[in-house]
């Protein structure tokens, strides 16, 4: 493939369409927490007196199967190392199981007989693995064998207990979901003008949240973020002293309106610029676990900023580095039709300006966040074995350039600021096609891929990636390959090129292959795929709380997705329709956009 280099002329560009008031923040995420120290059992909370409640007994004279089940449901509480589940074990057992080597979460446990005397029984726990969870409280999405684990059980002074049983925790779900809650830590961008989410399952009780979460963004991102990303909240800057309420009263910080008052040391030799990015991380991370302010953050015993002295810091102060901003839609809905651009006013829908809104062979169009650039896949009209598929890059308005072509290429996905579109050639080569304001000009660069075709990769992603999209903050990409859906990290190596890395599954509970997807939030994807029941759902980006979308008036199959935070719309097999939400407190339900046609597919910027 002969890939060559065109400038697009300045005179050819538009000007930016008008950039509509930003909406308010959605609301932010809650989550979890974690605990003062890195072994797994610091996941949950270690009382530093006794108390008189405890982790209720075991139920007397319980049959051993249901004394199987009740402990599997005991082991979502992680408190005491794992206390409440250590009560159905013999002195023995309990002394001998580490509850630090896993934590799976497994589906419906069966509980399996296979011996039992008047004292003695040996079970088999089986059942299908969700997810195992990291001693950071990180949460890993996983399918491959079931779970089987053999228990040996005897009778303690007339009450059955466990006598034997494998290390690591194994919980079912259904208690998992009880116990923990998911929260989201927030880390720095590369270019320093937005957090990045990361996301993590925790148990801890409200009072030790505010700790237990400045605990975790200060032991960092997880590994395969950091590379990618900053962190204020590191070595010299560490929490200094006790966490307190804003007046400084040290009892039930976080619960209820009482605020937070933080001291930094070391923050105080922070750049402003820092200074302001430590504050985004704290306060989004507390304010979306329901950690509420005011946020009085010091900095070796001095305001972090004066500013805020008296009142202390709110989200409002810090929400133009939320990742909710970049999500903001301000150029509106467009669509392809006919193989033309076409714009979806209130009024009607009209062909784009320019070569893009007059040509009628487009294929898959991306518009830059900004409105100012187009990146479509055209048919190039040649016979085979010719490529047939073109990459056009240009201007909204203007003229456009061909940049790549290919068998095949991918629909295109802009950077959050416009600087480059990227596709998948062939469905296996990745290109991102850089587009230099400064110049003028457009021009191919390959991104390195070879992480994701690794072998020690678990599971292994395989080849064609039929679907890209580069996540608003830049830092992540989700993409189908081989009908699966993963997400991987963008990595910028030293000498300007780019890397995927780090790939992993996501929505692996799927029953038929993933078609299409888009980033719904920071957070969070929407897909959709092959069959008639439930053809879209929704997936965090750790694989979690993959849910089912209502499909009232779809018409399957759902061929494309294309969504917001604010709008969330698919094309089916007639008719491009947007997901609605009932002003009357029904269920939501998908609306045919109208004036768009049967062949029409959604655009939105990104």
């Amino acid at each position: 493939m002969t890939v060559s280099t065109h400038p697009v002329s300045s005179a050819t560009r538009l000007a930016a369409l008008a950039v509509c008031a930003l909406a308010a923040l959605t609301a932010l995420t809650g989550c979890a927490s974690l605990p003062e120290n890195s072994s797994p059992q610091a996941l949950g909370t270690i009382n530093r007196e006794p108390t008189p409640d405890g982790p209720p007994p075991p139920i007397e004279n319980r049959d051993p199967d249901l004394l199987l089940r009740d402990f599997l449901a005991a082991t979502a509480d992680p408190s005491n190392r794992h206390l409440a589940a250590r009560q159905f074990m013999t002195p023995a057992a309990s002394t001998a199981w580490d509850d630090s080597v896993s934590t799976t979460i497994v589906e419906r446990p069966d509980t399996l007989r296979e011996s039992r005397s008047s004292d003695k029984a040996t079970y088999v726990i089986r059942a299908r693995k969700v997810a195992e969870l990291a001693a950071d409280g990180s949460y890993r999405a996983v399918e491959g064998p079931p779970l089987e684990n053999k228990i040996e059980m005897s009778k303690v002074d007339g009450q059955w207990r466990i006598d034997e049983l494998p290390d690591g925790v194994v919980m079912d779900e259904a208690a998992f979901a009880k116990s923990y809650r998911r929260y989201v830590l927030y880390f720095v961008d590369p270019t320093g003008t937005t957090l990045i989410p990361d996301l993590r399952w925790i148990a801890a009780p409200k009072n030790q949240l505010a700790a237990r979460l400045l605990t975790l963004i200060s032991s960092g991102t997880q590994p395969a973020l950091a590379p990618v990303v900053r962190n204020e909240l590191t070595a010299p800057v560490s929490v200094r002293g006790q966490i307190t309420k804003a007046n400084g009263d040290p009892d039930e910080v976080g619960v209820g309106l009482g605020g937070v008052r933080i001291d930094f040391a070391g923050a105080s030799s922070l750049s402003p610029r820092d200074r302001e990015l430590l504050a985004g991380q704290v306060v989004l991370t507390l304010a979306g676990a329901e950690v509420l302010g005011p946020y009085m953050l010091l900095a070796d015993g001095k305001p972090l900023d004066d500013r805020f002295a008296a009142t202390g810091w709110s989200v409002a102060d810090v929400q133009q580095l939320s990742p909710a901003v970049q999500s903001q839609n301000r150029i509106g809905l467009h669509a392809l039709r006919g193989g033309a651009l076409a714009q979806v006013t209130e009024t009607g829908v009209l062909n784009a300006p320019g070569y893009f809104g007059t040509v009628n062979n487009l294929q898959a169009a991306a518009i830059s966040p900004d409105g100012q650039f187009v990146a479509a896949v055209a048919e190039s009209g040649r016979p085979a074995p010719e490529p047939q598929r073109t990459l056009m890059v240009g201007s909204y308005g203007g003229t456009a350039f061909p940049i790549a072509e290919g068998g095949s290429i991918s629909r295109p996905s802009w950077n959050s600021d416009g600087s480059a579109a990227w596709v998948v050639i062939d469905g296996e080569k990745v290109i991102r096609a850089v587009n230099d304001r400064a110049t003028g000009t457009v021009s191919p660069q390959e991104v390195d891929i070879s992480a994701l075709k690794a072998a020690q990769a678990d599971p292994m992603l395989r080849l064609p990636i039929t679907e890209l999209r580069i996540s608003r903050t830049g830092v992540r990409a989700a993409l189908i390959a081989d009908g699966k859906v993963y997400v991987a990290v963008v990595e910028r190596r030293p000498n300007g090129t780019y890397a995927l890395t780090s790939p992993l599954a996501i929505a692996v509970g799927l029953s038929t292959r993933a078609v299409s997807l888009s980033w719904l939030t920071a957070d969070a994807i929407m897909i959709a795929r092959e069959g008639n029941i439930d053809p879209v759902s929704t997936v965090s980006i750790d694989g979690s709380e993959l849910t089912s979308q209502i499909s009232q008036n779809l018409t399957p199959p759902v061929q494309l997705v294309s969504a917001s935070p604010q709008h969330q719309y698919v094309a089916d097999s007639r008719a491009v329709l947007e997901l609605t939400r009932n002003p009357d407190g029904g269920e939501p339900y998908w609306r045919e956009v109208p004036g768009l046609g049967t062949s029409a597919v959604p655009v939105l910027p990104g």
